[in-house]
């Protein structure tokens, strides 16, 4: 991932000036990731290490995601509604 889109990730999903590690820039990043890891997977189908890796950083978003609708539910449906996950 590009360093100025991560930034640029972290600035719109951030809850306060400095903040990257809440829930909801880390699903942002992960959701990044997971997106343009599928675009690679769609193009090379036989890369096997690349498509566990993809399942772990799923697996990583879901628990995020957890996490947030346990603790706070209002933020959980923002962060959804904002990505787009969920159809």
């Amino acid at each position: 991932m590009v360093k100025d889109l991560k930034q640029e990730i972290i600035t719109k999903y951030q809850l306060h000036e400095g903040d990257t590690g809440s829930p909801e820039v880390q699903v942002a990043i992960l959701t990044q990731r997971i997106n343009h890891l599928n675009e690679h997977l769609k193009i090379h189908k036989k890369d096997y290490h690349s498509g566990r890796g993809l399942l772990k950083m799923v697996g990583a978003r879901r628990s995020l995601l957890n996490y947030l609708k346990k603790n706070d539910i209002e933020r959980y449906r923002a962060i959804i509604q904002k990505l787009g996950l969920r159809k």
